[in-house]
């Protein structure tokens, strides 16, 4: 049987904890903490399956690094979808693309009345009232402890901010203690509610509003050192059409390219709109980063050119692999232009090699100028995201990292403490051995991108999402 990627969409039921993984390589001295991850790792429940990949039950992953050792635990996070298929045996909440969503409306209130879709918070990480929480698109957050992966419950918000769908990449502002994010309230006059959730509380700051009639589909953001960047890709949804039609929730959303897609600068002091500007149409799931220069706002993005790789997503499709040739389901790096003073939006590709789930030494650079991304790409003839990419924004050049029949995920970067350099540190990226069986945690020198180490856990570990590296004693404060 030939080695395929396929094994990082099945299903993972055992939860384990291992004291000690075999290393290969040498792991720095420096490097001492705890490589969170979050994903799908269960996609049936009895006689029914998820369809996406976006969709599978929430599981924890904890990668702990001290003295040169790692060990590895997992658990699935206790969110409401996973709590009904446990007592049930069903599958009780509709997702990104399974099952109907007809009681989205639901409102949530100071309760916390939670949407009847988007019960599996299996996207990301974050942190709320100094409370480590596993979050996904709808603002329904799960509490877990770090250390042990044990579910606290879900957290609600002390305010009255009122919406059903956000994203699950909020922003720190580390100047002004806040994350920053947006919550889509649906309606007759939908709107994007941008806000700011302070250091230790959980009363959410609106800051903005902006209506929409026919509201986008938003997965993530940008911020400079001023302004929120809220990009609107013509992806959008009649809301009424989402309340009748008994679908899935994307697949109630629409391309309509002829609108091309809309920035919006929005201040985040004074909530003032200071500028919306129209581009071409495309598509984004992740924004890398964004800063001021020179008049403009300068917002990198990987860009798609149409949202066709959400249908290739799909689990049925997904597993048999991209074609080849199909250039679609690739992300490359885009610069956009956006003036403040009004004006044409421009655009330049920065890197012809593909760019999907970006991260960059964070804490210095998110919301300002900065030079490296990280993140996973597919090679010449590649069937799905088979290889670690470095790009420098300055000069276009790429190092790759890639293995045969390997299949790495998000690259995390971890900056060596007192270093020098941008990007003077490690990257971390749990691979899927499918020759294997396996998976391992794969250590790079993140500045010339050789292997490190690689940490081997004796099982595959499912493709998730995103995750955060926590020093010792850290609990906010996440890229």
């Amino acid at each position: 049987m030939t080695a395929t990627h396929a094994l990082g969409f099945q299903d993972v039921t055992v939860e384990r904890e291992l004291e000690e993984l075999p290393v290969k390589g040498t792991l720095p001295d420096w490097l001492r903490g705890s490589l969170l991850r979050n994903g799908p790792a269960r996609f049936r429940v009895g006689a029914r399956a998820y369809r996406h990949w976006f969709d599978g039950l929430a599981m924890l992953h904890r990668f702990a690094i001290a003295d040169g050792a790692v060990s590895y635990s997992n658990r699935f996070l206790e969110s409401p979808a996973q709590q009904a298929a446990a007592k049930d045996g069903r599958i009780a909440f509709g997702e990104f693309a399974s099952d109907p969503c007809r009681s989205i409306f639901k409102r949530v209130t100071t309760a916390f009345t939670p949407p009847a879709f988007g019960q599996n918070a299996n996207v990301n990480l974050s942190v709320i009232a100094d409370q480590l929480v596993a979050m996904t698109e709808t603002p329904m957050a799960v509490a877990f402890d770090p250390d042990t992966l044990a579910t606290a419950g879900v957290v609600g918000y002390d305010d009255d901010i009122a919406g059903f769908v956000t994203t699950a990449h909020p922003l720190y502002d580390f100047d002004r203690h806040e994350n920053f994010n947006y919550l889509l309230n649906f309606g007759p006059r939908s709107a994007y509610q941008v806000y700011g959730l302070p250091d230790g509380s959980r009363a959410r700051r609106q800051v903005a509003a902006i209506n929409a009639k026919e509201p986008a589909y938003i997965h993530s953001f940008g911020m400079t050192e001023h302004y929120v960047v809220l990009v609107e890709f013509p992806l959008v949804v009649n809301p009424l059409k989402l309340l009748v039609s008994g679908k899935p929730f994307i697949e109630n959303y629409e391309w309509k390219p002829e609108r091309g897609a809309t920035f919006h600068v929005i201040d985040k002091a004074s909530g003032e709109i200071v500028v919306t500007a129209k581009s071409e149409a495309f598509f984004a799931f992740h924004h890398v980063n964004a800063w001021e220069e020179d008049g403009a706002v300068v917002v990198d993005i990987c860009a798609y050119d149409g949202p066709h790789v959400v249908d290739a997503l799909y689990l049925d499709k997904v597993t048999e692999g991209f074609a080849a040739a199909d250039q679609t389901v690739d992300a490359r790096l885009r610069r956009y232009r956006v003036p403040l003073t009004g004006g044409a939006v421009t655009s330049e590709q920065i890197s012809d090699v593909p760019l999907e789930l970006p991260r960059i030494n964070f804490k210095p650079h998110n919301g300002r100028p900065y030079r490296y991304v990280y993140g996973t790409s597919r090679s010449d003839g590649g069937r799905f995201l088979d290889q670690l990419a470095k790009i420098d924004v300055h000069s276009g050049e790429t190092r790759v990292w890639h293995e045969p029949d390997t299949y790495p995920g998000e690259p995390v970067f971890i900056a060596r403490p007192g270093g020098s350099g941008e990007d003077d540190g490690v990257v971390l990226s749990v691979v899927l051995d499918a020759q294997r069986e396996t998976s391992f945690l794969l250590c790079l020198d993140a500045a010339t991108f050789a292997e490190v180490a690689r940490a081997e856990v004796p099982q595959p570990v499912p493709f998730g999402f995103h995750g955060q590296f926590l020093t010792e004693g850290a609990r906010a404060q996440l890229a």
